[in-house]
């Protein structure tokens, strides 16, 4: 598949992968239903069956595009965002600071607020138009902040009246000397939220990335991520490899850089658009083996890596042994005690594939999962980044796996069915909100690198070990807890069970 950075703007994930966010059935039945067809509208004759995503009679819960791309884009060093919005669109900023300063605090950056500005854009404005508030506030943000570079995010609004956000991107770079980046993160234009990494990465390859870098660089490798502990560098560092860690906080300088490496890795394929694009364009190679969550997956993993950059080939089987050899007691220990023990994982899509690969590494049962979308392909279209037919392979069947943009009706009903002794989710939402009031453990995963490698594994079972403990204070919150539904309701235990349900009149809800 190929990425096309002529245009200022991407195609959306259900255009170029096929993205659904609505499913029921087996991880089996997925992967096979899937088979790197890309959806529908690509064809369904390369030996897999047509994937149609069900219907969800309304939605109670939503995340926007905008708001992922925001959030990349502020927490680069040396940034200023400008949100081409009205002011309430600019509410997620206060977390995206907090998430700043949880990042700089944990890689030892200047603790400061990142900067955006909002055009608060008025009934007025809508009307006649909102371009001279951008231009207004672009040089407000260069003014006041002197930036490395300003972003400009449009939003629903702006892409409903038309503003040409491109021409005065453009008008005011030449102005100011400095990148002009629009982001065309508009809410309507994808059903899903995983759109706005696309948008922030296609900015990011237009934009900032080196387009003749004077070298390459042979032992640097590109690690793209969203934040959290650098457990990249203990893995490659003894394979000759200095890790250049993009997306997830960093500097112009390495995203800059990017086209001077020897590789790509990505520690979720949700991310791999930059990947692609970095290959394509600049031939910076992406590793395409499966994601190390697991040992054997983390050995594969080491090994491409060393194939494709040629670092550390003689000395990779020696940093594998000696790595499942320092984790090997602690892991035994940590599957004697969680053995018999029943899992669910919420996440999203190849992180979902990771997480249940590491459960089923430690020993944990796990019967369900709730995935919060599913892509069929990955942009590169290689079959090896095909997450989820690994996991089948590797691990052996999910009987129960939903796929929902974190519904609350269906997350409820999903975890009744399952009722596990713990829950493990990305993000601290509808699910460990609702697992919590149910009685159940949360094990909420914040920086999604905890799981990777080898400590990955460790890791996540200290983590669970944590918390199982703690049972009794949420049978205390459950006991304490009233949902506002009907009893017939609460009793459900099929995710799609409203899809279905007659009314009295004999038509589903």
């Amino acid at each position: 598949m190929s990425i096309n950075l002529k245009t200022p703007d991407t195609e959306t994930r259900e255009q170029r992968l096929g993205t659904i966010t609505q499913w029921e059935g087996t991880a089996a039945e997925l992967a096979r239903d899937s088979a790197f067809t890309y959806g529908c509208s690509k064809g369904c004759d390369n030996g897999g069956r047509r994937l149609c995503e069900q219907n969800a009679p309304f939605a109670q819960a939503a995340m926007c595009a905008e708001t992922i791309a925001v959030s990349n884009a502020t927490i680069i060093q040396g940034s200023v965002v400008i949100q081409h919005s009205p002011i309430g669109c600019a509410a997620s900023q206060s977390s995206t600071c907090r998430n700043y300063r949880d990042l700089a605090a944990q890689r030892g950056w200047t603790l400061e607020d990142p900067v955006s500005i909002c055009t608060n854009l008025t009934e007025q404005d809508m009307v006649f138009g909102g371009i001279a508030k951008l231009e207004q506030a672009i040089r407000i943000g260069w003014e006041r902040h002197h930036p490395k570079v300003i972003f400009i995010a449009a939003s629903c609004a702006t892409g409903i009246i038309g503003d040409d956000v491109d021409s005065a991107a453009q008008r005011l770079e030449e102005e100011i000397g400095i990148p002009v980046v629009p982001l065309h993160c508009e809410g309507f234009k994808s059903k899903h939220w995983s759109n706005g990494w696309d948008v922030i990465e296609h900015g990011i390859l237009r934009n900032l990335v080196r387009k003749d870098p004077p070298r390459k660089q042979k032992d640097l490798i590109n690690v793209i991520h969203l934040g959290g502990r650098d457990v990249f560098a203990p893995l490659l560092g003894p394979l000759g490899l200095r890790v250049n860690l993009v997306m997830g906080g960093n500097t112009l300088d390495r995203l800059a850089q990017t086209s001077e490496a020897a590789a790509t890795v990505t520690m979720c394929f949700v991310l791999s658009y930059l990947a692609t694009g970095l290959e394509q364009e600049f031939g910076v190679p992406e590793i395409k083996a499966p994601l190390p969550y697991g040992l054997d997956a983390t050995d594969n993993w080491l090994r491409d890596i060393a194939r494709v950059t040629g670092q550390g080939e003689d000395l990779v089987e020696e940093q594998i042994a000696r790595e499942r050899a320092r984790i090997a007691p602690e892991l035994e220990r940590l599957r004697q005690a969680l053995a018999g023990k029943r899992g669910f994982v919420a996440a999203g899509a190849a992180f979902a594939h990771g997480l249940l690969a590491d459960l089923r590494e430690l020993g944990v049962s796990v019967d369900s999962a709730f995935s919060y979308h599913h892509d069929p392909s990955t942009d590169s279209g290689d079959p090896r980044q095909d997450s989820l037919t690994h996991l089948v392979d590797t691990w052996g069947d999910v009987p129960n796996f939903t796929v929902s943009p974190d519904q609350h009706f269906q997350a409820h009903a999903a975890l009744q069915r399952t009722r596990p002794d713990f829950v493990i989710c990305r993000h601290t939402g509808t699910v460990a909100v609702l697992a919590g009031r149910l009685g159940i453990p949360v094990l909420p995963i914040f920086y999604s690198n905890d799981g990777l490698g080898y400590e990955g594994l460790l890791t996540i079972g200290r983590a669970i070990l944590r918390i199982l403990p703690r049972r009794r204070f949420y049978q205390d919150v459950a006991a304490h807890s009233r949902f506002p539904y009907q009893k017939w309701w609460l009793e459900q235990t099929d995710p799609y069970a409203l899809e279905a349900r007659p009314t009295e009149s004999g038509r589903p809800l």
